[in-house]
């Protein structure tokens, strides 16, 4: 197919899918929970304010939010999902209250009682009382009494109950999360209000809550929805055609004859501009990041076993696990993304030609700029929740509370401008390449698009603010974490190797071109609309589990073919005895290859139909496959990218690649023990329970501590050590590169100016 005939194709599956995007957003909008003007008893008596579940929810992602327990699934997995609960906390104390109106002992109910408490019961809180005109959601006075004594338990537990201490550890929260009483009372009602959701009936749709039943909660009536699972089935039937169909087009298309390497390194005389020089301080810090993200990584999995302390020591008095898990979730994102951003920056005058002016002072101030980002957003969100600053200063300078988004708005501004200079960046020295006709050009083309989108989209982190909908900031917030991270960045990443292939003469350029092309259709043909399989339960309507469902099965299909490739382009470079020097940076390629096939691909199937995400949602299921494919795919290729440019921006004897081998195996040998050992059976261990009694047992201390899931949190020990050393390894060869670079010239310059493409 002809490569203008692609590109219109590209645009149409952009605006369309976009256009369908914002469409269910809107919907989504309309649908969501209604927040009431007051919660009150059928006598009059007001239990909580709409003001107060919206301050509630302020003061629960100030106080941690997301990195301390979950709401309607979307969080941190030591503390409880706050929404289930509270609801099966309510559902039990309202069954206890009605079988004291009966017999003074619960025990001595006959059988056809307690099955008539159990139906009055499930009515009661599922049957929706909200009077629109009047904005108030109506209880009985029995009801009432157990929403308080479940309130009771809240209020201790984020305060300072003495008896609630042993729980609070186990939860790994800390004395008085929140000290305020009128913030507590707040905080209660948000949780109140987010469990009514999930269990009282959409009007007009008997049988369905506002957040299609979920979670499991046989209680209430919780249980999976038809639709659920018709469209589970749909999308395994998507997924296995999809994969028939890009074998089989795959295998009968014509194939075109392989790239012949040339005789010597085409890099090898190029000299390195002083923009491209001022990208190394970029890599140094990568690594340096990737470190601290470890050592948080270690600190957060142990507090699983003592939840407020480091092998005996009070590590909770000055790094909680709130503060200590929402480093590890953010600096993640950071590292990786610096090193994509540095590779941009080092490869866009080696394309272009030639480098445009005051590029080396606008890559110097994004590095500092960038950097002040980094460390102010780290320090501001530590001292947040150390001190309980509150929501205002979370908000706008702390910690949001929000995963892989939990920088302030301050710093959120500050970042999105540095993105947009980035672009602005790497466009101006892209563009002699642009203008020049090429076979290259559409691959260069895809990088600065993708590069724009990236500045762009980032505003979708703006689009919230502290009093918008919780359904619509997860919508804004999937919006960033899934199309910014895992949409734009990889088809740049992915434009970006292509780009490095055909330098290094492994890949023609015009198949290049059209493959990147097809693949980024494809890609984002499922990628953008499978966005929504993160918002099956988040108080949506049924529509997004249909559209979820089938797209994030097709999001899956292209991954089928990327290790083949790989694997195929590692093979091509194996007779070539120059292209030793980049064994490293192809093998992370390669690496990816396997983590996109088995941690996006494999462990992201299993938990996104959603007859499988209404039961592990909010379990350690989703985080082996966060683990496998966010530093499995998005990790070892920002190596991978890093490993390449350091092999230009250095002289050839400087590299140490004796180190790289033990580096490169201990990463991805400890990520899989990481995963397999304990991440993945800890998440079927905890599916199991919430499969047979729901989720709030699953996520409850009693499984949490159980001695299967403690024994399963000590197994991460022998893959965090190996990773360890796989990290260490990396590092020595960072730091020797840098010790070594002190004295020697970068490149050994044979010629005047970048290669030009």
């Amino acid at each position: 197919m002809r490569n203008h005939i692609l590109w219109r194709w590209l645009a149409l599956v952009f605006v369309l899918s976009f256009g369908a995007l914002g469409y269910l957003g809107y919907q989504i909008y309309l649908s969501a929970p209604p927040i009431p003007k007051a919660v009150a008893t059928s006598e009059g008596q007001v239990l909580f304010t709409g003001e107060q579940i919206q301050r509630g929810q302020q003061v629960w992602l100030a106080a941690g939010g997301q990195q301390q327990g979950s709401v309607w699934g979307h969080g941190a997995y030591l503390a409880p999902d706050w929404s289930a609960d509270w609801l099966h906390r309510e559902a039990v104390a309202l069954q206890t209250l009605r079988a004291k109106a009966i017999v003074s002992d619960p025990a001595a109910l006959k059988a056809s009682e307690r099955g008539a408490i159990d139906a009055a019961v499930k009515e009661e809180m599922r049957h929706n009382t909200y009077d629109a005109a009047s904005g108030t959601v109506t209880v009985s006075p029995i009801r009432a009494t157990a929403i308080r004594q479940t309130a009771a338990h809240y209020d201790g537990l984020f305060g300072s109950e003495l008896q609630l201490g042993k729980l609070r550890e186990q939860y790994a929260m800390v004395e008085a999360t929140v000290p305020r009483a009128a913030d507590r009372e707040a905080l209660t009602a948000f949780f109140f209000w987010t469990s009514w959701a999930a269990a009282t009936d959409r009007p007009g749709e008997a049988g369905l809550s506002y957040t299609s039943n979920w979670p499991h909660e046989p209680l209430v009536g919780n249980t999976m929805t038809t639709s659920a699972a018709m469209w589970s089935m749909v999308s395994v039937i998507l997924l296995l055609a999809g994969i028939a169909a890009m074998l089989w087009l795959h295998g009968a298309g014509k194939h075109e004859e392989e790239a012949q390497p040339p005789r010597a390194d085409p890099l090898i005389g190029a000299t390195a501009t002083p923009s491209m020089k001022a990208t190394r301080k970029y890599f140094f810090v990568v690594v340096g990041l990737m470190l601290l993200q470890i050592a948080m990584g270690v600190v957060t999995a142990h507090y699983a076993v003592e939840g407020q302390s480091f092998f005996g020591f009070p590590l909770a008095e000055v790094l909680p696990y709130v503060t200590s898990r929402t480093v590890h979730t953010q600096v993640g994102i950071f590292w990786i993304a610096t090193a994509w951003l540095a590779t941009g920056l080092y490869i866009a005058p080696l394309l272009g030609g030639k480098e445009p002016k005051f590029q080396k002072l606008g890559t110097d101030f994004l590095f500092y700029a960038l950097l002040v980002i980094v460390v102010g957003s780290t320090a501001t969100g530590w001292l947040g929740n150390l001190q309980r600053q509150g929501t205002d200063f979370s908000f706008w300078i702390g910690n949001q509370g929000l995963e892989f988004t939990s920088m302030g708005r301050v710093w959120q501004y500050l970042l999105f401008v540095g993105l947009l200079l980035w672009a602005l960046l790497l466009g101006r020295a892209l563009w002699p390449a642009l203008k020049k006709p090429s076979e290259s050009r559409g691959l260069i083309a895809m990088v600065f698009l993708s590069a724009t989108c990236i500045g762009g989209f980032y505003a979708t982190s703006l689009a919230w603010g502290q009093n918008t909908h919780y359904s619509m900031v997860e919508y804004w917030r999937w919006w960033l974490v899934h199309l910014w991270v895992e949409g734009f960045f990889e088809v740049f990443a992915t434009a970006v190797i292509a780009l490095i292939f055909t330098k290094l003469g492994l890949v023609r350029p015009a198949s290049a071109n059209r493959a990147i092309i097809a693949e980024t259709i494809v890609f984002l043909f499922g990628g953008i609309l499978g966005t929504l399989h993160h918002l099956y339960w988040t108080g949506t309507p049924t529509s997004v589990i249909a559209v979820g469902a089938v797209f994030s099965a097709l999001e899956v299909v292209p991954l089928t073919l990327i290790g083949l490739e790989a694997l195929q382009t590692w093979k091509r470079s194996q007779g070539t005895p120059w292209l030793a020097a980049y064994k490293w940076p192809v093998l992370c390629f390669v690496a990816v290859g396997f983590w996109n096939t088995v941690g996006a691909g494999l462990l992201g199937f299993a938990i996104n139909p959603p007859a499988s995400l209404y039961y592990v949602q909010g379990l350690n299921m989703t985080a082996a496959h966060g683990h496998a494919a966010l530093f499995g795919v998005y990790g070892m290729l920002g190596i991978g990218l890093m490993l390449f440019c350091l092999r230009n921006l250095f002289a050839r004897g400087l590299h140490a690649d004796g180190l790289l081998k033990p580096a490169y195996w201990g990463l991805n040998i400890g990520l899989a023990m990481m995963v397999f050992l304990s991440l993945l059976p800890a998440g079927i261990y905890q599916a199991y329970a919430a499969i047979t009694q729901g989720l709030w047992y699953a996520r409850s201390a009693e499984v949490i501590h159980s001695g299967v899931m403690e024994t399963l949190v000590w197994l991460r020990v022998p893959g965090d050590i190996v990773f360890a050393i796989g990290s260490g390894f990396l590092a020595l060869y960072a730091l020797k590169l840098l010790l070594g670079g002190r004295t020697r010239a970068s490149v050994p310059a044979t010629g005047t100016a970048p290669a030009r493409t």
